[in-house]
């Protein structure tokens, strides 16, 4: 059961992914009154287009490797790997949520007024992108918290302490 959700999950991520860089490579709008908007503007951008592409290949890699008996057995490797790609995600998910509410509210302590009014395609597609970026995160966190349960299900719980032992300390 774990194996299949496993699997499902981590080719779900590759088309979240490649959507959420087609969207946002391309998403451009002309101004002209302010000119020309483009994702390479923006560096936040640039990065989320960058840690997209290494999750889309590393769920590529992981979905073959689940397939593969030999390297299945390494579930410390998937656990840091799971847990990385997730952080990753975190840290580009976050730097573009903060280009969209600057993009919607503008920054009154250094005068930053907000675009959106003025390049609207632009957010909305910045924010669909978003929404896939955050489905694909939701993806690797519950891919980590699998890979954690197989990673210390193989170990034995604690035991706890007998009555005679806290006796013996008393």
């Amino acid at each position: 059961m774990l194996k299949i959700l496993d699997f499902s999950l981590r080719l779900s991520v590759i088309p979240l992914s490649v959507a959420t860089i087609w969207l946002t490579v391309t998403n451009k709008q002309d101004n002209s009154m302010y000119g020309d908007l483009k994702y390479s503007n923006l560096t936040g951008l640039k990065y989320m287009v960058f840690i997209s592409g290494i999750c889309a290949s590393y769920a590529f890699i992981a979905a073959v490797c689940t397939c593969i008996r030999c390297i299945v057995t390494k579930t410390w490797l998937f656990f840091v790997s799971d847990q990385i790609v997730a952080y990753l995600m975190v840290t580009s998910g976050a730097a573009v949520v903060e280009i969209l509410y600057l993009a919607y509210n503008g920054d009154r302590e250094v005068t930053w007024s907000e675009a959106c009014t003025s390049y609207g395609k632009f957010c909305y597609r910045l924010k669909v992108a978003v929404i896939l970026h955050a489905l694909a995160f939701s993806c690797f966190v519950i891919l980590a918290v699998i890979s954690a349960y197989r990673a210390f299900s193989i170990f034995e719980p604690p035991l706890a302490p007998s009555k005679e032992v806290g006796e013996d300390r008393a």
